[in-house]
């Protein structure tokens, strides 16, 4: 992945961090989760983090064959909208 070949440092884009972050919280690892919130700025993990979701709201909506609006308050725990 992206890196600086001069000085073997691995630079992480924000799609990268957002991954790792979403997935640290999911599994309670604060540790890892701080470690990826500081490899971008917030904003960008911020728009990382709203692919993420978007993606995976997407993807599951599919699958159950669901419109996005209705998967989205299942998994937030919220009613049906009206």
């Amino acid at each position: 992945m992206g890196g600086d070949m001069r000085t073997g440092v691995h630079r992480h884009n924000l799609f990268e961090a957002a991954a790792v972050y979403v997935a640290a919280s999911a599994g309670d690892d604060e540790e890892r989760g701080a470690e990826a919130a500081g490899w971008v700025s917030p904003e960008a993990l911020a728009f990382g983090v709203n692919e993420l979701a978007c993606r995976a709201v997407i993807a599951l909506a599919r699958e159950r064959q669901q419109p996005p609006l209705v998967v989205a308050r299942e998994l937030l725990g919220l009613t049906p909208a009206p």
